[in-house]
């Protein structure tokens, strides 16, 4: 690392050390503790309910601390994973270095990390959700020879105390700014928390979802991301809901995350930007146009689409956010900048025009290359995901349409140029196919394409076998159609899945 990156680094731990995480040793984590008057360690890990568990070691001597970072310590499976049985639940979890931040919540001085789940044989956890993703990204390394990289938007409302002064107009609250923006410096205070945690942040802002009810105000907001290699995009992620959710706790917010608020009102995605990289150069372009590896990718997600709503949209509310004319997809398809779409490429930067000349004419000419930043964007996921199943299940789909004999017809006969919904195009929506209405639905296209999921020893038969159980056990199947047309019972609905992933 320069030290120019060292010096704009936000997290403490690496501008201590002058190095970047990826290569954090034990020796600098104690390093770290000694020189800095750290007095306690955190490690936190994701159950199987999407969040992460916290076991807290206070730092009684040397010989301790560095017992536990060798060693990890015991945990409960099936306290944490339903497809754990009682008989044999002892796991170990071990700290993965290069997650080591610095807590920002604790008042005594403290170092969190990330941890990974070992079984009983000191072997990764085949079940574990982070060394799921772990073998999804070597799989879809080892059959293109390409590393995958990912970015979330992560979408959440922020619930206050309603204000009759500077009121925001109702669903118009995108990119507002303050006054009218009331949680824009909570917001920013996040980001600083995500960042010094590791976090590779892309921009924040307030997004279009805005309204007053019982006296409250709700107001949605965004924090996107930088892509990077698809297991640290997952860590980034879950650390990012614990922070928004702590820091909103500890200032009298409450957050969600939750695909749907209340009927009429915008609800909230979690969508994933992909782009896949050889030799450091992002391959999504060819010749200023989307590359023939970029449209197999699209392919994959276009034939497993039906599948991946098992692992992104985890509950039944879910499926009130995935209606026509929400900006969230229905339909298996893909476009150019079009909301209506499942999969959407994104502008890219891909015009050979010098804009920021254009904007400040005293700039010189530069030949910027502009193409790493061009991405595909899956719009289907939400907050309820898990986040280590759904990243994992993307790159297993990115994968197959490199595997996939009619990659490029699929991704040709799935592509769309227009509002699908429009009444003018009712007979080319009429050949696409659906996603699923009901986490019933999910289960039942997971099951027909695990086969996929489990190729390369990616997902275990007994992880998807829990999912499966698990989206079944809401016994939904008929409950948007039943319950669409009565907003109190949709609402019943939302209060009990407020606080889902």
């Amino acid at each position: 690392m320069t030290q120019e990156n060292t010096v704009l680094n936000a997290n403490p731990i690496v501008t201590f050390l002058q190095k970047p995480a990826a290569s954090f040793t034990k020796a600098d984590i104690i390093n770290y503790i000694v020189s800095n008057e750290i007095r306690m360690v955190n490690f936190m890990y994701p159950g199987g309910d999407g969040k992460l568990k916290t076991l807290n070691f206070v730092i009684n001597d040397f010989d301790y601390l560095d017992t536990i970072l060798t060693c990890g310590e015991r945990v409960d499976g099936s306290s944490l994973f339903s497809f754990i049985q009682a008989g044999s639940s002892d796991l170990y979890v071990l700290p993965r270095f290069r997650t080591a931040f610095v807590d920002p919540f604790a008042e005594i001085p403290t170092i969190t990390m990330l941890c990974s789940y070992f079984d009983k044989d000191g072997h990764p956890l085949e079940s574990s959700p982070e060394h799921t993703l772990h073998k999804a990204a070597v799989a879809f390394t080892e059959v293109t020879g390409m590393e995958f990289q990912a970015m979330g938007e992560l979408e959440y409302y922020v619930i206050s105390d309603d204000e009759e002064n500077f009121p925001a107009q109702d669903q118009r609250g995108y990119h507002e700014s303050a006054p009218y923006a009331k949680a824009n410096e909570f917001r920013t205070r996040c980001m600083q928390y995500i960042a010094q945690a590791g976090g590779k942040i892309k921009y924040g802002h307030s997004e279009v979802g805005n309204f007053s009810l019982n006296g409250k105000n709700y107001e949605q907001n965004e924090i996107e991301f930088l892509p990077v290699p698809v297991e640290q995009a997952a860590d980034q992620l879950m650390l990012a809901k614990w922070i928004i959710r702590n820091l909103g706790y500890q200032q009298g917010y409450n957050i969600t995350f939750a695909p749907k608020i209340t009927t009429g009102k915008a609800g909230s995605g979690l969508h994933i930007h992909m782009r896949i990289l050889k030799d450091g150069k992002n391959q999504m372009l060819s010749n200023g146009v989307l590359s023939e590896a970029a449209r197999k990718m699209i392919a994959g997600m276009m034939d497993l689409a039906p599948a991946i709503t098992a692992f992104g949209n985890k509950n039944p509310t879910s499926y009130f956010r995935l209606v026509p004319h929400q900006e969230a997809p229905t339909n298996v398809c893909w476009g150019d900048r079009n909301r209506s779409v499942l999969v959407r490429v994104p502008l890219g930067w891909a015009a050979d025009v010098d804009m920021c000349r254009a904007a400040n004419p005293l700039e010189p000419q530069t030949n910027y290359d502009t193409s790493i930043k061009q991405t595909v964007e899956m719009r289907s996921p939400d907050g309820s995901a898990d986040l280590y199943q759904l990243l994992a299940g993307l790159c297993v789909a990115c994968r197959h349409g490199f595997e996939m004999e009619d990659a490029l017809e699929v991704a040709e006969k799935t592509y769309v140029n227009v509002n699908i919904h429009a009444a003018e195009n009712a007979d080319r929506l009429a050949t696409l196919a659906q996603l699923p209405d009901s986490c019933v639905a999910s289960a039942e296209c997971l099951n027909r394409q695990r086969q996929v999921f489990e190729e390369h020893g990616v997902f275990s038969p007994a992880m998807i076998d829990g999912i499966i159980a698990q989206l079944q056990d809401f016994d939904d199947k008929t409950l948007r159609k039943n319950i669409e047309n009565y907003p109190e019972e949709i609402q019943k609905l939302v209060n009990q899945y407020f606080h889902c992933g």
